[in-house]
């Protein structure tokens, strides 16, 4: 399979995802920057701000190639090779506090030598944790992964809350998702094809799952109180993404553009010394469900 089908394929679902958030935000629009990357390739990133619903929030597409830096080789344990990536990454911080982050990528990798693979998945944040729209998720999240493999929701939703995890806090960013790195012929025993139509089965759920997630709580009335817990929630985000993550680092050891990579940070967030939500509050139970191992669909 030639890296330009993937290209293309990946550039429509950025497409498709930018056409089905616009309608449902109903106010806000996407503007695009098309960016080069000096050591070769470039982007599009889409970026809406100050929408109805969607208060920032990023769709971005890239297909970099050139020479491995050697951290990057070092990390991947590599041999020295020119590598090309390509991918669509996704992070949306929406107005109302009751309705949740969430963050996609699906991405393609492949050296000069030969190796390739596909990573990707999706994640959700909520500020406050409703069971039934956790349930309602994490039941399609199994359903598109079922189409491929059906050991693929249970060994991505354990990748999912190992990685999407905060040591320092002993806090998962959110309720998970799902999550999958370097997948090729000989881990999944499935054609390249296989795989890369998986790839794209979670970017075209990407946006009906939010957009119905969207509609369960955007009328939901807030106030000050449930903002605050928003911006508090949104500094683990921060957290997370500048500590931990491993496409914040990647896209900053290749050189790439800044103002896309760190798109994901949230317009505003809160740090406030040793917080604790009130007792009985909603801000607690949804923290005590911060946790690993939550058989949400079951729950």
């Amino acid at each position: 399979m030639d890296k330009a089908i993937i290209e293309k394929r990946f550039r429509a679902i950025q497409e498709s995802i930018c056409t089905q958030l616009e309608a449902a935000d109903g106010k806000g629009k996407f503007r695009e920057d098309a960016w080069q990357r000096e050591g070769g390739g470039g982007g599009f990133s889409r970026i809406m701000t100050n929408g109805d619903v969607i208060q920032k929030g990023g769709v971005n597409f890239s297909a970099v190639y050139g020479k491995t830096p050697e951290n990057i080789l070092k990390a991947l344990k590599l041999e020295p090779s020119e590598f090309y990536a390509t991918g669509v990454s996704i992070v949306i911080h929406p107005n109302n506090p009751w309705v949740p982050i969430i963050h996609m990528n699906i991405r393609y990798f492949e050296m000069s030598n030969g190796k390739y693979w596909f990573g990707g998945g999706i994640d959700l944040t909520p500020h406050y944790i409703f069971p039934e729209d956790a349930k309602y998720f994490h039941q399609k999240l199994k359903e598109v992964c079922d189409r491929t493999n059906t050991e693929y929701y249970n060994r991505f939703k354990k990748w999912a809350d190992d990685y999407f995890y905060i040591p320092h806090r002993q806090e998962t960013r959110g309720i998970g998702g799902i999550f999958y790195d370097r997948l090729d012929e000989t881990s999944e025993g499935l054609s390249k094809e296989q795989l890369f139509e998986h790839n794209c089965n979670i970017g075209e759920l990407f946006a009906p799952l939010y957009v119905e997630l969207i509609n369960r709580r955007r009328n939901t009335p807030y106030g000050e109180k449930e903002k605050y817990w928003q911006h508090i929630r949104r500094g683990r985000y921060v957290e997370f993404n500048l500590v931990y993550d491993n496409g914040t680092k990647f896209g900053l050891d290749t050189n790439g553009r800044t103002e896309s990579i760190l798109m994901s940070m949230p317009p505003m967030a809160e740090w406030t010394y040793e917080h604790k939500p009130e007792a009985g509050s909603k801000e607690e139970s949804s923290l005590a469900m911060f946790k690993k191992g939550i058989d949400w669909i079951n729950a």
